[in-house]
């Protein structure tokens, strides 16, 4: 159909706006570059560092919380059957997961006590790491939005011009924005909840003829189906503060840019992938080679410092990564909407 008559309703046939809408599914705008893309994202969260700080102190938060009522759960644990906390802490993950969740079976009052002592933990550490990612991720949607194209060479004044934090923005990103991502990230919990409920019902489900194959395959569906609620819910976070709709609104743009872009979404997400994946590989070679230097004499008492300095630097990086995606996502909302 002509564009010039697209206005002109008719009574019979497609909506005009529907025509251009199928007309549009899987079209890329063939000058759009993924690295650039990133690489401005990268630019927008650098400039606004404090969000990175933010956003890495809540995920320590998250982790320590979290972590103390597990290992009260090893310790209530070994005081109702009699034995050593310090004899299950040797054990790996594995199996200290295992035998503290085979010794609490067996006492459901105690079972009961330590699910609601978790689960308590988790609500609580999730819904203030949703408060303070909707305050981070409002602050760089918008530094995006007002941040123009990416420069060769960068320049000090473009960092510059593209910083938008501060303190009452942040504040005020929060009070605006923060029940929508509470609402939302419970949504996600749920989302990881019966993807896990169902992970191991098919792997307890399996019998012991082809059980192997069937957990390789489990695991596999489940690492791609996380990687996908991942990325429908980083989605939404940037189109609820860039259009400043509520969750289901920003559920159904979300599902019209991904029918639309999605060529351009995937390739920004694997590279994103790529990134994220050569990060950690860089992390696991840094963690070896602390290894390493704890068998060396003298120089094992620096290892300490080292390895706090280097999980510091982790967090923080892994948070830039986010954030840079926050702001590739939000340009390719903007330019493909």
């Amino acid at each position: 159909m002509n564009r010039r008559h697209g206005a002109h309703r008719h009574s019979s046939g497609p909506r005009p706006d529907v025509l251009r809408f199928a007309s549009n599914i899987g079209s890329v705008d063939p000058s759009f570059s993924p690295r650039r893309t990133l690489k401005r994202g990268a630019l927008i969260a650098a400039a606004n560092w404090p969000t990175i700080v933010i956003q890495a102190s809540a995920d320590a938060v998250f982790k320590v919380v979290v972590t103390l009522p597990v290992v009260g759960g090893v310790v209530l644990a070994a005081l109702v059957i009699g034995a050593e906390p310090a004899a299950l802490l040797t054990l790996d993950v594995r199996d200290m997961g295992t035998t503290v969740f085979a010794l609490l079976t067996a006492r459901p009052a105690t079972l009961t006590a330590f699910i609601a002592a978790v689960g308590t933990a988790v609500l609580g550490v999730s819904t203030l790491a949703f408060l303070i990612k909707a305050g981070t991720v409002a602050i760089v949607v918008a530094s995006e939005r007002s941040t123009g194209p990416v420069e060769d060479p960068v320049s000090q004044e473009y960092v510059a011009m593209s910083a938008g934090f501060s303190v009452e923005q942040f504040n005020t990103a929060v009070r605006r924005f923060g029940a929508r991502f509470v609402r939302l990230g419970y949504g996600l919990l749920a989302a990881y909840a019966l993807s896990g409920a169902a992970y191991f019902q098919v792997v307890v489900g399996a019998g012991t003829a082809g059980a192997w194959a069937s957990a390789a395959a489990a695991t596999a569906s489940l690492v791609v189906w996380i990687t996908v609620v991942n990325l429908l819910y980083l989605l939404v976070q940037v189109v609820m503060t860039a259009e400043d709709c509520g969750v289901l609104a920003a559920c159904r743009r979300v599902v019209v840019l991904v029918a639309r872009a999605w060529p351009v979404v995937i390739r920004v997400c694997a590279l994103v992938l790529a990134i994220i994946a050569g990060a950690t590989i860089a992390s696991l070679l840094a963690t070896a080679a602390l290894g390493f230097v704890a068998f060396v004499p003298f120089f094992w008492l620096a290892v300490l410092p080292l390895q706090l300095g280097a999980w510091v630097v982790r967090a923080l990086v892994q948070q830039f990564i986010s954030l840079g995606a926050v702001a590739a996502y939000a340009s390719v909302y903007r330019t493909q909407n």
